[in-house]
């Protein structure tokens, strides 16, 4: 049943949230309804990957067995369900929400280890498994989270969940040692003004990259995310297979499968890169930071672009180290698609339309916007069917980005997406009187044109998601929007505990304060002032 558009039931002091039930005992324990959808799509990815990582396990029971019994025909092993399901580790559980619903919603599951750093919390974790009756699976833990992610380097999880409160860096160097080979690492962040490109400084203290302002700031969030993943397994000599990768409402989530092998290792240089956008038109270029030829590694010959940008002379700013590479399996994108059908989640409606487009995204890095494109030179936007047609009609692939409805991801260059504004500009003039002789706008629509640009529609413009009306794209703001204040719980917007209704009015309860206590001060010490300034003395004649 889709409830997508049912809120969280909630009786007296219990929340339900898809087959768990939630005790509100603690009003310091973290819970945001906002994130059901993160909850949702987790335990649809992690479903997907519990049967396939049964059926390997199964197989290699059976190999096994197989060998050990040459001389004995038939031999086939029938393996329990649990002895060959997955571990999973919730490193931050809160409430234990999350874990419970992996308990109770995910097959071929063996054991969850729910742990939290809050002794309340953790006393809550207890309440709830007890109160769902998952005594059997999953176990409280009371530990710092990187403390016990090392300590089980040696019994190592296949799954491990990150979800902290703002950045994960501090996480990531004992998740990537403590999830097995071939495992699942989940991670999520939601300090998105900083990874957006407003403090390129801390970006890179936090994420070791630099970030930068650009209409596909969500996509650079990504892969700068994606990146940082990569250079802590690859200390240890592992790598990363983005599964999915997903930015939505306040916070970017990736899926990510870690493997071991030193060799594999070395292609990393080939799957970062660079980013030189230019500080005027904002076209972008990629450089990346080795190139991969028959397993022989080269160095990269660059700058890709010169001092000045070609299209409207102006300068260019430098991003990154991003993730180049593939963010999303496509196969197992299809897969997910078909899986979710016969699940019940409260945001399926919601999840089918994200990964139907995210199934169309091409495996193409970051992208333009329509409406800043239009915006740069001032001209009339033309509509998205029409662009991607004229597109499509020069030879070139196009598809959305899931992060942004006005996104072109296309593998044609930006001299052609150039030129494509050009021919609608001339079609409808910008008003290039007002226009100053060096200004950006000027200097590219007077640039020439070498591409046949036409807008009839092509039959490839519209794409199928959005034939099937789906819910394809982020949602208005509601209730309780955004991470929250760090250790509280947030479930009623009108609740006193809420972080707006804490700082509502905060500047003028300062002024008062202060007010008062200057009345204070008068009375107690009254101060005779003499404001007045000075009369003049005239000289007599």
């Amino acid at each position: 049943m889709d409830k997508s558009n049912t809120p969280i039931q909630s009786l007296s002091d219990t929340i339900i949230e898809g087959k768990a039930e939630i005790l509100v005992t603690e009003k310091n324990v973290f819970y945001n309804p906002v994130q059901e959808f993160n909850r949702d799509l987790s335990v649809a990815v992690l479903s997907l990957f519990a049967r396939e990582k049964y059926d390997e396990n199964v197989k290699k029971t059976n190999k096994l067995s197989d060998n050990s019994h040459k001389n004995v025909e038939n031999s086939v092993v029938f393996p329990n369900e649990n002895k060959n399901g997955i571990s999973i580790l919730e490193a931050l559980s809160a409430t234990g929400l999350r874990s419970i619903r992996y308990g109770k919603e995910i097959p071929y599951v063996d054991r969850i280890v729910a742990n939290d750093i809050s002794s309340k919390a953790v006393d809550s974790i207890k309440k709830n498994i007890e109160h769902n009756k998952m005594d059997h699976l999953i176990t409280a833990n009371h530990q710092d989270a990187t403390i016990f992610m090392y300590q089980s380097r040696q019994n190592r999880f296949d799954v491990v969940d990150l979800d902290p409160y703002g950045c994960p860096s501090i996480f990531l160097d004992s998740a990537v040692q403590c999830v097995s080979n071939g495992g699942l690492l989940l991670v999520t962040a939601t300090d998105m003004a900083v990874l957006a490109g407003n403090s390129p400084e801390t970006c890179y203290v936090k994420y070791g990259a630099v970030s930068i302002k650009s209409k596909a700031c969500h996509e650079l969030a990504l892969r700068i995310l994606l990146q940082h993943i990569a250079a802590h397994a690859g200390r240890y000599g592992r790598y990363i297979e983005p599964l999915l990768s997903v930015s939505v409402d306040f916070y970017i989530r990736v899926f990510v499968r870690v493997f071991t092998g030193q060799i594999k290792c070395k292609k990393n240089t080939s799957k970062l890169g660079m980013v030189y956008q230019c500080i005027g038109c904002e076209s972008m270029t990629i450089q990346p930071l080795g190139s991969v030829d028959s397993e022989s590694y080269k160095l990269p010959s660059g700058p890709p672009v010169d001092q000045l940008c070609k299209f409207c002379r102006r300068k260019h700013h430098i991003g990154g180290p991003i993730w180049i590479g593939s963010i999303h399996n496509q196969s197992f994108v299809d897969k997910l698609i078909e899986s979710v059908d016969n699940m019940e989640l409260g945001t399926l409606k919601r999840i089918k339309g994200v990964l139907n487009v995210i199934h169309e995204e091409l495996d193409i890095p970051l992208y333009y916007v329509l409406d800043r494109l239009m915006s740069i030179v001032r001209c009339d936007t033309p509509s998205m069917i029409k662009f991607r047609s004229a597109l499509l009609n020069a030879g070139y692939k196009v598809s959305f980005s899931h992060t942004n409805k006005q996104s072109i991801k296309t593998d044609a260059p930006t001299t052609v997406i150039w030129d494509i504004v050009r021919a609608w500009e001339k079609m409808n003039p910008a008003k290039r009187e007002r226009m100053l002789e060096n200004s950006t706008a000027l200097t590219i629509l007077t640039g020439d044109s070498t591409t046949d640009v036409t807008f009839d529609l092509h039959p490839l413009a519209n794409p199928a998601s959005r034939k099937m009306h789906l819910s394809r794209f982020q949602l208005n703001p509601t209730a309780n929007w955004g991470p929250g204040a760090r250790s509280t719980t947030i479930i009623d917007p009108n609740d006193v505990s809420s972080k707006k209704r804490k700082n509502q009015n905060k500047h003028s309860k300062k002024w008062a304060m202060k007010n008062d206590e200057d009345k204070q001060i008068t009375n107690e010490a009254p101060i005779e002032r003499n404001d007045s300034p000075p009369l003049k003395q005239c000289k007599s004649d």
